[in-house]
């Protein structure tokens, strides 16, 4: 089990400004959260080496990168073993199409964030790929129209 780091204001206030710049300089953090610089490099490496930060990501434009079709799928397995979901698990991770896969809690199994091209190209992935899968016992689409908030990297 993963131990909870103990963090400051000043801990916060950091991990909330390379939230929305990853790219930010540390002079530039260091200027914003009120530290010099030598001290906010060293509260940055600490906040990395205690697993806090794991990484830095590009935040992309999907339409940009021809994606106009974005929904969360609902996937229900017909078999509740480990074999069945880990064969699922292994399905999604080779689909491009799936960007986001969760097992969750409630009436189905799994929870996924597709994206593709258009819709005709999210039939495709439903018919080619979910559809084939022998796990698979239901799916439930929900077509995002738009995101008014979408803090994610």
């Amino acid at each position: 089990m993963q131990s909870i780091v103990v963090m400051d204001d000043i801990d916060h206030r950091i991990l909330r400004a390379l939230s929305r710049d990853g790219r930010m300089s540390n002079l530039q953090l260091a200027e914003t959260v009120g530290l010099s610089p030598s001290a906010c490099l060293r509260r940055v490496a600490a906040l990395e080496r205690a697993g806090v930060i794991r990484g830095y990501r590009v935040v992309l434009d999907r339409g940009a990168l021809g994606v106009g079709f974005t929904a969360y799928v609902t996937v229900g397995l017909n078999s509740h073993t480990k074999a069945s979901q880990e064969a699922f698990e292994r399905a999604m991770d080779r689909a491009p199409e799936v960007v986001e896969c969760h097992n969750i809690t409630g009436a189905v199994e799994y929870l996924l964030r597709v994206e593709a091209a258009d819709l005709s190209a999210y039939k495709s992935f439903h018919t080619d790929v979910l559809g084939t899968l022998p796990q698979v016992n239901a799916i439930t689409s929900y077509v995002v129209m738009g995101s008014p908030k979408d803090d994610r990297a």
